[in-house]
């Protein structure tokens, strides 16, 4: 864990959802000022990361930020900072901290829980480009 990038925010994701796939390459697009880098969370340094953290990947339906020496976010929390550090219109996304957190998971999980039955999924997590290979860990 001592090679992780100290300057960059870490998004952990489940490599083999296609929502999730979509997702990672919707931030990629949109992150001008390189602040993520990213993780499968069914790799070894994703489930060395969620074991560091307490997090267990297998009973987990979530996107987790991890700001290595600093905190780690899930659920709703985790996409809606992600979103403001997009900036622009999907920093705008953030205010939905408005509501209560319980209200944002609750939505969160929801979707969660139905991403495979909507979206489908992979065999395998995916193999970046190798133009995107710099963003994954």
């Amino acid at each position: 864990m001592q090679n992780l990038p100290k300057n960059k925010k870490i998004i952990l994701f489940d490599g083999v959802c296609n929502l999730c796939n979509s997702a990672v390459q919707f931030i990629i697009a949109r992150d001008k000022k390189d602040v993520f880098r990213f993780v499968a969370l069914q790799s070894d340094l994703g489930l060395e990361i969620c074991n560091y953290i307490g997090i267990d990947p297998k009973i987990t339906d979530s996107i987790i930020l991890y700001e290595p020496g600093i905190a780690y976010y899930y659920k709703s929390e985790a996409a809606l900072k992600i979103a403001s550090q997009l900036g622009g219109f999907y920093g705008f996304l953030a205010s939905f901290n408005f509501f209560p957190k319980k209200i944002n998971d609750s939505v969160y999980d929801y979707i969660a829980k139905n991403r495979y039955k909507w979206y489908g999924k992979k065999e395998h997590c995916m193999i970046p480009t190798p133009e995107l290979k710099a963003k994954f860990l």
